[in-house]
């Protein structure tokens, strides 16, 4: 059996899900309690609270007077869906593919849009395409922070000041966490579980006036469900932006995202979101730098994701393992943390390479990450000794 100790010291709060994400620090249920329920959110105040959300997000994440906000249904995907079945097909595609969710919407675009001129700049979890391939001429749908890579872009100045086309940006795992570039992004889209820790099913969607105007001036040559409309007779539906939503939406989830955003401000709105989430990259680099068994997947420390902090498994008894047993080896070692109460759901994305994936956005303290590199030595060792590795 390994000599390693079980560490002294816990993380305060183990979780560390890539989403649902971690609520944010001082969060109770009677945050809820002045939620508008059994009202209509088309009455003056249900309106008033989704306009208000709008609002607030608008201050904080910086965006231009100019950009719409929408709150949507059905999460960050219903948010990029409603953008792809309602902008695609004007000009040629590209879409960045490097983890799951941007493939995903490659799949979307070609075998349910079936759209012919789309190009697929891939690359393989750790890395990124060549962004200086994208065209000019062409939409680009990519994902900002690739949430089961741990790999982010470098910016946008990959992006043409002078493009024809429009940027499409998935920015989950993003938004509040890192700086978003607008003027080189015309559709953006995030979801409130993720780094604000909000309830689940809520998306949002931010249009551009460069997007506005492919939409009025643009229809698809497929029919859109209700769900997925943002115009009315060629004109932009306003209402979507001002607090009428599409569909009901829950106002208790929405008191919950004011809650959140309340906390945003309080901890200096995005610049010390962006420092809070940097320092538990910094607590995991520290770590890792020392490890002899574990590395980030992504090898370029310029690209590495502050919020789903992605790490595969170096040692060499593990990496001669065949690929199942690598990726049994991965969930146990998850599984033991989860057990002792340490860490919950931090095992790595079903389709990434075997590892973990431990969230570091704003609502994570630093002090819990500093606890958990312990307990991550002491679970690698008991699992390979359980193993006879």
């Amino acid at each position: 059996m390994t000599d390693i100790q079980q560490p002294a010291m816990r993380p305060a709060d183990p979780r560390f899900s890539s989403g649902p994400c971690k609520k944010h620090p001082g969060w109770t249920f009677s945050t809820l309690s002045n939620a508008l329920l059994g009202r209509s959110h088309r009455s003056a105040p249900g309106k008033a609270r989704l306009l208000q959300a709008t609002r607030e997000t608008r201050a904080i994440l910086g965006i231009p007077e100019d950009y719409r906000i929408g709150i949507v249904p059905a999460s960050d995907t219903g948010a990029m869906e409603m953008a792809l079945w309602s902008l695609l097909g004007a000009r040629p595609v590209d879409v960045l593919a490097w983890e799951s969710f941007g493939k995903g919407w490659a799949s979307d675009i070609t075998a349910q849009l079936k759209l012919d001129d789309v190009r697929l700049l891939e690359a393989p979890y750790g890395a990124l395409p060549d962004l200086s391939a994208v065209r000019p001429d062409a939409d680009v749908i990519f994902t900002w922070n690739g949430t089961t890579s741990g790999v982010r872009v470098p910016g946008a100045n990959w992006i043409s000041e002078v493009r024809e086309g429009l940027s499409i940006c998935d920015a989950t795992s993003a938004a509040f966490a890192q700086d978003l570039d607008w003027p080189k992004l015309d559709v953006t889209t995030f979801s409130w579980q993720k780094v604000l820790g909000g309830e689940a099913a809520h998306g949002m969607i931010i249009l551009s006036p460069r997007a506005v105007e492919r939409l009025e001036s643009y229809t698809p040559p497929w029919p859109l469900p209700k769900i997925f409309r943002l115009t009315k007779k060629g004109k932009l539906i306003e209402g979507i932006f001002t607090g009428a939503t599409i569909n009901t939406p829950s106002m208790m989830a929405v008191e919950d995202y004011l809650a959140a955003l309340k906390w945003a401000s309080r901890q200096g709105g995005l610049t010390g979101l962006v420092a809070r989430a940097d320092a538990n990259l910094s607590m995991v680099s520290d770590w890792a730098a020392g490890s002899n068994w574990a590395d980030f997947l992504c090898a370029d420390p310029a690209l590495r994701s502050n919020t789903s902090v992605c790490l595969k498994i170096t040692d060499e008894a593990v990496c001669g393992l065949n690929d199942a047993d690598q990726a049994a080896f991965a969930k146990a070692l998850a599984k033991r943390l989860e057990v002792e109460g340490v860490a919950l759901d931090i095992g790595a994305y079903r389709d990434a390479p075997p590892g973990l994936r431990i969230w570091c956005g704003g609502t994570v303290e630093t002090d819990d990450v500093m606890a958990l590199m312990p307990w991550l030595d002491w679970a690698f060792a008991h699992t390979k000794a359980e193993l006879g590795l």
